[in-house]
């Protein structure tokens, strides 16, 4: 069967990578976390004191992406693929608050963003992939057979991140994760550069009230329904 590219696109924590890896698993599809890739970013930046909470060296960050090579490497025994940058694997220290409270400053950036979609852009050229982010539909695969965006309620989705976070034992509250998803909601609709936006023909999906069984089997009829078409 003819394979096909799948654009997820949405607010932060509406659970836009965990039904990403769920479908690639099910297809047998390539998974590109490409938030993991801004993140990777910020945390680099974080590493050379380029950002901090009251100082932002933009200008360094941009002199020093040429020195930032981000890979992905499935790992079996989770069954996903984790992110590393330059060689190193990443993957616990991109997603913790600190991070997420920088990263959509990060994301503003032109170059920042021109660089990584280029690497999404070559990862997707041979279809079979499901990659999600903020401007897949619209700037990263325009012409993705099927697009997806993904939206919840701003408390339901700091709640789902408040307790991942506390599962992994982060020492962090209520208050402080809803304001930063509230922020970042502000800061990714806002941007100039490829702000979040729904794609004209992306299907939206509210997966506020929807256990993760109830949206995965959502989402795969829509897959299945695409794959006929382009059959």
């Amino acid at each position: 069967m003819k394979q096909i590219t799948i654009a997820i696109d949405g607010f932060s924590s509406t659970g836009k990578s965990t039904v990403a890896k769920q479908l690639a698993k099910h297809l047998g599809y390539i998974y590109v976390d490409s938030g993991a890739m801004y993140r990777a970013v910020t945390w680099f930046a974080m590493q050379h004191h380029f950002i901090e909470k009251d100082h932002f060296h933009i200008q360094d960050l941009i002199s020093n992406l040429h020195k930032i090579t981000i890979s992905f490497k499935f790992n079996p025994e989770l069954g996903f693929a984790e992110v590393y940058l330059n060689g190193k694997n990443i993957e616990q220290q991109i997603r913790t608050l600190e991070v997420s409270s920088f990263v959509s400053q990060i994301a503003e950036i032109s170059e920042v963003r021109e660089l990584l979609v280029k690497q999404q852009q070559k990862m997707g050229e041979c279809k079979g992939i499901v990659m999600d982010g903020r401007d897949i539909g619209t700037v990263v695969f325009p012409n993705a057979e099927l697009k997806l965006f993904m939206t919840a309620s701003a408390e339901t989705r700091a709640k789902r991140r408040y307790n991942e976070l506390i599962e992994r034992g982060d020492n962090v509250s209520f208050k402080e994760v809803l304001h930063n998803v509230q922020s970042r909601d502000y800061i990714d609709s806002h941007r100039e550069d490829s702000p979040l936006t729904k794609a004209n023909d992306a299907i939206e999906i509210d997966n506020s009230n929807m256990s993760l069984e109830q949206q995965f089997n959502k989402i795969r009829q829509l897959v299945e329904t695409k794959l006929q078409e382009n059959h």
